[in-house]
């Protein structure tokens, strides 16, 4: 749950950023990709903390469920936020997370099945926990996947440039 917080309260505060005229922010598309990507180092980081055994824990067998697993996933979560910031790899990273996302699943599953707690608190029930899955897997697809090489954050404003051309000599005779 902590991490449906994060996406939302930074997504809240990013677009109240944008509202007072921080022009990389000025869409809550620019504001729900670098939401999105706090939220992935929020939850790429807690890999090397103390959660580290918690998450150990939840991987189902017959995965191997050694602490690198864990460290691996967090790394991945980590290069998959700062490449959601980079243009140019911004649509591979969102496609790279929400594989992760669909990947990492049934660990979730696992933990609430078998009743294995996270930071000494109960598993969040699978009627909660699909659809914040459901809910990240949509951000990262609006914000760095669906609409190809558009650019988040870009000025979508157009200069509108009339050209005037001067009829040429040879027109004006016919």
């Amino acid at each position: 749950m902590t991490s449906l917080f994060i996406l939302v309260f930074s997504f809240l505060v990013l677009r109240a950023v944008g509202f007072l005229g921080v022009r990389r922010l000025s869409s809550w598309k620019a504001a729900g990709l670098l939401a999105v990507a706090i939220m992935f180092l929020f939850t790429g980081f807690s890999h090397f903390s103390s959660l580290k055994y918690d998450f150990t824990a939840m991987i189902p067998d017959p995965l191997p469920n050694g602490l690198w697993v864990i460290y691996l996933t967090g790394v991945f979560e980590i290069a998959g936020a700062v490449g959601l910031l980079i243009p140019r790899t911004r649509r591979l990273a969102g496609i790279c997370l929400a594989l992760l996302l669909v990947a990492l699943f049934p660990a979730n599953v696992n933990a609430i099945i078998n009743e294995i707690p996270l930071g000494g608190n109960a598993p969040v029930p699978l009627w909660v926990r699909a659809p914040m899955q459901l809910l990240y897997i949509g951000m990262i697809w609006w914000t760095s996947i669906k609409g190809g090489s558009k650019e988040v954050g870009q000025s979508r404003v157009k200069e509108s440039v009339v050209e005037h051309e001067e009829p040429s000599p040879q027109g004006a005779q016919s």
